[in-house]
């Protein structure tokens, strides 16, 4: 009688024959291995750090868009402000490193509030991986039209007239625009009085109505009111001249050195794989070489960083960060300037 182990060991046998030669086809290449699917494969959320209606989330819904259709996926713009732009920035930083969580941001979150929060809650070298640098954004030193002073060489002798008497407004304490205002004191020899607010829209409302004289406001928040001479701008914080307003001098005619021009850019999480960092930047360097993008972006006053052809490397966008960082721990230290 032939025992039942007998009677399987022909199909044992052909079962065994079956997985080595399956497994030699899959060691040699020869039996075909699903890929891994492109990325994107889904929406990316592009997080900005600010409220919506001021210059990054501006900048963002426009460059957003342009990315999503060069990457065959949607990009959502999502609003996480807080903490002068920490909540937000933490956000990405703590995100899954896959591609899909991006942080658009400007340099006064990423390069001065490390300086100014004790603990910010990220490193803004450390945690982060440069994508692309979008462009630079001048601040404008701007008056009521009802102010005296025509210029800012006018403004400065009245203030050294009076010191402490006049006062200036910003979107609140360690913003870019309180800073830009301290450095001018620093460096024009003045003592203008700081008057924090909760946002640039409400600084600007006050001093469109006159109860404070003067702010700093970047170009694309500010432009509708100079437009329609309800704010009159002194000058650009440039170190020259915007194109969409060629008229007003920079401050650096007048106080020579100064620069305090904000720059916005968009990274990933440190720890996204090599070949999905090198995806993001191509589709950012052929957004931004794209006329309408441009031309969109140019009206709204972001001059806008390399040319289509030749767009700022990731290693420049890194250097302009380490440099910035430094530049902006120094004005920290000397104003004063700390959130808790």
């Amino acid at each position: 009688m032939v025992n039942s182990f007998s009677r399987l060991q022909p199909r044992l046998s052909r079962r065994v024959l079956v997985a080595g030669s399956l497994a030699w086809l899959a060691c040699t290449g020869a039996f075909p291995v699903q890929a891994q699917p492109a990325y994107p494969v889904r929406p990316i959320v592009m997080i900005v750090p600010q409220a919506a209606g001021g210059t990054n989330d501006i900048v963002g819904r426009v460059v957003g868009q342009k990315l999503g259709e060069m990457l065959g996926r949607p990009v959502v713009v999502e609003n996480r402000p807080g903490a002068g732009g920490n909540i937000g920035t933490q956000a990405v930083a703590k995100a899954p490193k896959d591609g899909y969580t991006l942080l658009m941001t400007i340099s006064s979150s990423q390069a001065i509030n490390p300086a100014l929060y004790k603990n910010p809650g990220f490193d803004p070298v450390k945690d982060f991986k440069p994508v692309s640098l979008i462009g630079a954004v001048p601040n404008v030193l701007l008056v009521n039209p009802a102010f005296p002073a025509k210029s800012v060489a006018e403004l400065l002798a009245m203030a050294k007239a009076r010191p402490g008497f006049y006062q200036y407004a910003s979107a609140g304490n360690g913003t870019l625009n309180h800073l830009l205002g301290e450095m001018l004191n620093s460096m024009g020899g003045v003592t203008l009085q700081h008057v924090p607010y909760k946002g640039v829209a409400p600084a600007i409302n006050d001093v469109l109505g006159g109860q404070l004289p003067m702010l700093f406001a970047s170009l694309p928040s500010a432009l509708s009111h100079i437009q329609a001479g309800k704010l009159r701008a002194l000058a650009v914080s440039g170190p020259a001249r915007s194109p969409v307003l060629p008229d007003v001098p920079a401050l650096a005619e007048t106080v020579p050195g100064y620069n305090g021009t904000l720059w916005i850019g968009l990274f990933a999480p440190a720890g996204v794989p090599p070949e999905v960092l090198s995806r993001l930047q191509d589709g950012m360097n052929q957004a931004l070489a794209a006329k309408d993008l441009r031309a969109t972006l140019e009206k709204q006053g972001v001059e806008l960083a390399g040319t289509p052809g030749q767009p700022v490397g990731a290693a420049q966008f890194a250097a302009l960060l380490d440099e910035d960082i430094g530049k902006w721990a120094r004005i920290v230290k000397s104003s004063g300037a700390a959130v808790d």
